[in-house]
């Protein structure tokens, strides 16, 4: 029985920028096993196709090796957000961003990323599961706020918002 697994195109994508950022990807065959290595089976042309739909560009590196490269328009954009954001709820000062499976940790490395470069100030953090990014804003009731915020990125624009989080009229054991 075979360890590798099916993964969503843009959790899929999610991994190949990982391995470019972190790792030396010199061809797609090479790209394949690293991501055979990461338990995800895909073909050659899929490899292409995600290449291409990144848009990064194969060239020398600095030490001269030809390598895979991501180019500013490889950074996940809006379109890559709409891509990754399938609902977000708010509670208090957290926003909680479900994604493909696969797909929260670059969302929530992008949102640190954008976070600490203060593009995005109303962030103090994140944590990411699989398919969950908790993220925590910097003011006691922003989770409101920020979903808000990231569901502009949404193609679908899911939002709820937890304000109500206990019925009012409860009765309890005296």
């Amino acid at each position: 029985m075979s360890k590798l697994k099916p993964l969503s195109s843009s959790a899929r994508r999610a991994l190949i920028i990982s391995l470019i950022q972190n790792g030396r990807v010199e061809s797609q065959a090479d790209l394949v096993e690293q991501l055979a290595e990461n338990g995800i089976a895909v073909t050659q042309a899929t490899a292409s196709r995600d290449l291409d739909e990144i848009g990064v560009l194969r060239g020398r590196d600095a030490t001269g090796y030809m390598r895979y490269q991501l180019t500013s328009a490889s950074a996940p954009t809006a379109r890559g957000f709409a891509e990754l954001i399938l609902s977000v709820e708010a509670s208090g000062n957290l926003a909680v961003v479900r994604t493909p499976p696969g797909g929260a940790a670059l969302l929530a490395s992008t949102l640190d990323k954008a976070s600490t470069s203060g593009t995005l100030t109303s962030v103090i953090g994140t944590i990411a599961g699989d398919d969950t990014v908790l993220v925590i804003s910097r003011t006691a009731n922003g989770g409101a706020g920020l979903a808000k915020e990231l569901a502009k990125f949404s193609s679908s624009q899911a939002i709820k918002s937890s304000k109500k989080l206990a019925p009012k009229n409860v009765k309890g054991r005296k």
